[in-house]
């Protein structure tokens, strides 16, 4: 199977099933000598395990991560830095039904177009549960962007209908409520809706958003490895994920060139913007601005409601999904978008100590 691993010189290999024994992360070229420590992986993976509150599944793991090599003595050494999180509260009988038919909205349809085969556990490699590798391989993404002076900060923007007035943003707020919004009134009202649908016996989808402060100007580049198109790619690649923006994003399609376009001028001796409809990109390279990123996630496909479908015989056919399921999706999937927003800056980070010969003949100095 192809397509598990990202990135160039920062890059991680995820491995590992919703229902097998352990998932988990091989991350390659990270400098050594970074301070390192299981906790700082942990706490990114508490943001996305399940059975952490009312509106994710009531799957109940642990997700402890182990690092297996790449560290010494609390620091990086720069070789692989193997990660793993075992599984131990996996139900696979609640999937046995459905490896008749195909269950709507999930990739179990192409998985089998695909390869002729497929694990139905949980959905096997298609599960949400792949980005436990991500997180973790992202939680060291972050720890090396800090030193850096960069900060990557993911919410929830909106839940159905109700969306987060940033004019109230709370950074705590994100980690102190079940919905990871900034908003702790929007907060209250989304989880009134969710509940809602809940008792409906049906899902809500949402809005994520991830800005990126701190990152200097002159990163990514101008055609193929543009920041924006990587970061776009990267979200995109989180399941469930149906759109991605980038600054102001659709909204610009209805402007002209005079309102969209963001003024320069000189401030304590430095170039800034006097607004970001950009998103802190411009021609594929940051302009050293906050850079915005936005992703539209769709509704949990695993719905207790009757749906229409087919057998693997051809068969129409009428099914209730069984199992635990998250109702919403976006506020476990907003560290997962936070993860990898950080590896892609970071990777685009380490590419560019190689754009300018002085910059390489200063090292080597």
């Amino acid at each position: 199977m192809a397509g598990s691993t990202y990135g160039t010189v920062f890059r991680m290999t995820t491995w590992g099933e919703s229902h097998g024994k352990a998932l988990g992360v091989v991350v390659d070229g990270c400098p050594a000598g970074l301070p390192l420590e299981e906790a700082d992986i942990q706490r990114y993976l508490d943001r996305r395990k399940p059975g952490a509150s009312s509106i994710a599944t009531q799957r109940k793991e642990a997700d402890a991560v182990e690092i297996l090599s790449g560290v010494f003595e609390g620091r990086t050494t720069g070789a692989p830095i193997s990660l793993m999180v075992r599984n131990t509260s996996q139900i696979s009988k609640d999937y046995s039904e459905i490896a008749s038919y195909y269950r709507p909205g999930h990739a179990d349809y192409t998985f089998d177009e695909k390869y002729g085969f497929r694990d139905y556990r949980g959905g096997g490699r298609s599960s949400g549960r792949e980005t436990v590798g991500r997180v973790a391989a992202g939680a060291i993404a972050c720890k090396a962007l800090e030193q850096l002076g960069v900060t990557v900060c993911a919410y929830t923007r909106s839940i159905g209908p109700i969306e987060a007035a940033l004019e109230r943003f709370d950074r705590q707020a994100i980690l102190e409520t079940p919905t990871a919004m900034p908003d702790r009134e929007a907060a209250a009202a989304a989880m009134e809706y969710l509940e809602k649908s809940r008792q409906e016996l049906d899902s809500v989808g949402g809005c994520m958003e991830c800005i990126v402060e701190g990152l200097p100007a002159g990163i990514g580049d101008p055609v193929f490895e543009k920041l924006d198109g990587n970061l776009a790619r990267a979200v995109m690649s989180i399941g469930a994920v149906k759109a991605v923006e980038i600054g102001d994003g659709q909204k610009v399609a209805m402007r002209r060139g005079s309102e969209n376009n963001d003024a320069f001028h000189m401030e304590d001796g430095k170039v800034v913007k006097t607004t970001n409809h950009a998103g802190g990109i411009l021609g594929g390279i940051s302009d050293g601005d906050t850079v915005v990123v936005r992703a539209y996630v769709k509704p949990t496909p695993s719905i207790y409601l009757e749906q229409q479908t087919v057998n693997q015989s051809g068969e129409d056919i009428y099914v209730r999904i069984k199992g635990r399921h998250d109702p919403i999706i976006v506020p476990r999937a907003v560290v997962v978008m936070e993860c990898m927003t950080a590896v892609t800056v970071l990777d685009a980070m380490l590419l560019n100590m190689s754009a300018r010969m002085e910059s390489v003949a200063d090292f080597y100095r």
